[in-house]
């Protein structure tokens, strides 16, 4: 039988000289790299071709057919007038395209931003003094914004909206599309009693108050929303049973915006004849072309009134971009940066200021259509945008008798899918009672306030969740189950005759003492040895919690066993006399095996807690206690276990004193130097390096004992097979199996010292 030589890992540190020298070598070309990154237009411009050509003019089109009354609706909600909709979505469609990392998203005004835009403009020019409009609010917002958002991209930080969950996202859309469509109750009724700007229950509760002030415009109002539902709800009925028909009735229902605001238009003009004064509300004069270009011009009076709503506007023209964007790259099978595409918006804000524009984002219900309508690239933008040239310098004329409360039906049709459902909400409280939580506190504290306070809210309770989380980790006492025995191979067939004292492997299944479903079936280790795992990393957050947890833990299975102490040398804090009576039955232990598969990281503090266990297990049990660590698989943890000793632990019978692996207050000069527990750098003894044929062996080294086991389990089936991994240190373990093993060996081994322990 021929056996496989037994791996032994170890890592070799690499200098910081070296790491130097390779980044200076990698600099220019991660330079041409980062700056070539901002442009991915260059990455597939010159593969454009015809065909490309044919889908992103038709998909250009149909967006531009429906976000010409969206964005007129939804600068009414940011209380501008409807022109700065269309010199928004004109800016946010043409320059995207250059910036774009998504073919899907359609940058323009959203219902959201302009919520949030609106608030702020009616605090800013209602403010006792104010001496500055609207629009001048919404250019310095836009500046602002895009600034701060660019500068987010550049330095490439995408990696703080995974710090916001998407229950924050979907929480503070669905109460401000509640909000939205609770708004526009006053233009698709008639009411002028009802402010906009009131929290949406306040809003809710003015429109009852108000009902019987209700004038003609309702009339539009609801038959435009029975048309836009009606279209919506036919067409899909329809595709299901006439699927070859299917793009026919998409182009038909994505029309259903203009056919309504044509049509709407028209009977206003009709019923307008002759009459000086309207009998319903109307959009009246839109002037032609960009009248609002010009530098932005920033005063302290404009930067008082847009920063306190600045840190929210960010938050929401980021997420609501990036979680578009990342929802239809999974959809349509393709990947994003999300670092590329916040700077594209950044990029995006700050030229929309020079063109009188406010600030502009992702939009979820014209990406959809824009997906669906099967778009090729980001170049379909330009195509929109040319459709909202045209209705800028053609169409405004046309533009005087549209019925606002046909935008209001418009701006609720819209914003209807911002709603997250029953079945999204049933789903979440499935996943997580947390999140659901977070969803709610978003959802309610913008309907009761305003969505400025929604996101603060929200964002404030994910991250003080997610803090919890990280400094209050599973701890998870863990017991064994033994498998079925299972065989080993020799050659290349199996052996079907073989021995069971050399072919058979005793393995073992180790889970959480309480499973639910195993837990009747757990065993305890060998008396004095004990497992658990911590599902975090052990970090300054958890630090102590963990420590406190490992050392109630093996107080709690394990008796006392150190030296006894009078009266004058028990500490005062020292409550273990019941304690001590109570734990004459349990073992003595010897050994706490952690199991490390779930910490990504281990920094000092957490460091520190685990020397600060060992020390306290050890004076608990009267001798040293090992810790032995299975599936390190992160070198640098490998490398911070090795500085605290914890790779070549002490021998058998010492008993530490406090130690402290890095000092945060410096040692006193009249105490006495505390010597290093262990040589950091010194390994395991040579013979620790195992590589013999043979069964399993102890070997007593003074210092520690090594158990040589792992040859026996070599490769005899597959030549790709390898034998268990060894790590060069003996307390790092690849497998709990082989810990436990090595644990009990030097458990038997230090019952037969010779030395006694007073």
């Amino acid at each position: 039988m021929v056996v496989s030589e037994s791996i032994v890992v170890d890592y070799e540190e690499a200098s910081y000289k070296q790491k130097t020298q390779e980044f200076c070598k990698r600099l220019p070309r991660q330079s041409i790299r980062y700056v070539a990154s901002f442009f991915p237009i260059g990455q597939w411009i010159h593969r454009y071709n015809l065909m490309w050509l044919l889908r992103d003019l038709i998909a250009g089109i149909t967006v531009g057919i429906v976000v010409v009354p969206q964005s007129m609706g939804y600068a009414k909600i940011a209380e501008l007038p409807a022109e700065y909709g269309l010199y928004t979505a004109f800016v946010g469609l043409t320059v995207y395209c250059l910036f774009a990392t998504s073919k899907d998203i359609s940058i323009g005004p959203t219902a959201v931003m302009s919520l949030l835009l609106g608030q702020t403009i009616i605090r800013g020019t209602t403010a006792e003094g104010a001496t500055i409009t609207g629009p001048e609010i919404a250019v310095t917002f836009s500046i602002l914004a895009g600034s701060t958002i660019l500068f987010i991209g550049l330095v490439r930080l995408g990696i703080l909206v995974d710090f916001i969950p998407g229950p924050v996202i979907a929480g503070f859309m669905t109460g401000s599309a509640i909000t939205i469509t609770f708004s526009q109750l006053k233009s698709l009724t008639g009411i002028t009693e009802i402010n906009t700007q009131d929290p949406a229950y306040i809003t809710l509760g003015n429109f009852f108050k108000n009902i019987p002030h209700i004038k003609l415009d309702v009339a539009f109002g609801v038959v435009g929303l029975i048309w836009l539902y009606g279209i919506s709800y036919s067409c899909q009925y329809l595709t299901k049973k006439y699927p070859r028909y299917s793009m026919h009735l998409f182009l038909f229902s994505i029309m259903r915006n203009g056919i309504l605001v044509v049509f709407g238009t028209l009977i206003a003009f009709l019923i307008n004849i002759g009459k000086e004064t309207s009998p319903i509300h109307i959009l009246k004069e839109v002037p032609p072309g960009f009248q609002a270009m010009q530098v932005p011009h920033i005063n302290t009076e404009l930067l008082g009134v847009v920063a306190p709503s600045l840190p929210s506007g960010v938050i929401v023209l980021i997420l609501e971009h990036v979680a578009i964007a990342k929802s239809f790259g999974r959809l349509n099978d393709y990947t994003i940066s999300p670092s590329q595409e916040i700077a594209a918006i950044g990029f995006v804000n700050i030229v929309a200021a020079f063109f009188g524009a406010y600030p502009s984002t992702g939009s979820f219900s014209r990406t959809a259509i824009l997906s669906r309508s099967g778009v090729k690239t980001p170049l379909s933008g330009v195509f929109s945008a040319l459709v909202v040239l045209l209705a800028l310098y053609a169409l405004t004329p046309a533009f005087y008798y549209i019925p606002d409360s046909i935008l209001a039906a418009v701006v609720i049709h819209a914003v209807a899918s911002l709603v997250s459902g029953p079945a999204y909400i049933k789903r979440l409280a499935s996943v997580s009672l947390w999140e659901l939580f977070v969803f709610s506190v978003a959802v309610l504290v913008t309907f009761f306030t305003s969505v400025e306070y929604g996101i603060y809210a929200s964002v404030a309770l994910a991250i003080i969740i997610l803090l919890f989380r990280i400094a209050r980790p599973r701890f998870w006492p863990l017991g064994r189950i033994p498998l079925a025995a299972t065989t080993t191979s020799t050659g290349d067939k199996e052996k079907k005759n073989f021995d069971d004292s050399e072919d058979r492997v005793q393995q073992f299944l180790y889970v959480h003492e309480n499973h639910p479903s195993l837990g009747d079936r757990v065993e305890p280790l060998p008396d004095g040895v004990l497992m658990c795992r911590v599902d975090e990393s052990f970090t300054y957050p958890n630090s102590s919690y963990i420590s406190e947890k490992i050392i109630s833990y093996c107080k709690k299975r394990t008796q006392r066993s150190g030296p006894k102490l009078t009266k004058q040398q028990r500490s005062w804090n020292d409550t273990s006399d019941h304690a001590e009576a109570e734990g004459q039955e349990k073992p003595r232990l010897h050994a706490l095996i952690i199991d490390f598969s779930s910490v990504n990281r281990l920094d000092s503090s957490g460091l520190q807690a685990l020397v600060d266990a060992q020390n306290t297990m050890n004076r608990y049990s009267g001798h040293h206690v090992e810790f032995h660590f299975v599936t390190v698989l992160n070198p640098a943890i490998r490398r911070t276990l090795i500085v605290a000793g914890f790779g070549t632990q002490p021998t058998m019978q010492y008993l530490s004193g406090p130690t402290e692996v890095l000092p945060v207050v410096p040692q006193s000069r009249d105490d006495v130097q505390q010597k290093s527990r262990v040589d950091i750098e010194q390994p395991a003894d040579d013979s620790s390096r195992c590589g013999s044929e043979g069964d399993a062996k102890m070997q007593d080294k003074g210092d520690v004992v090594l158990v040589e086991d792992v040859a026996n389990e070599c490769s005899r089936g597959n030549s790709k097979s390898i034998p268990l991994p060894r790590d060069r240190y003996p307390f790092f373990h690849w497998s709990a199996d082989e810990a436990v093993k090595s644990a009990v060996l030097s458990m038997e081994a230090r019952s037969r010292e010779p030395v006694a322990e007073e």
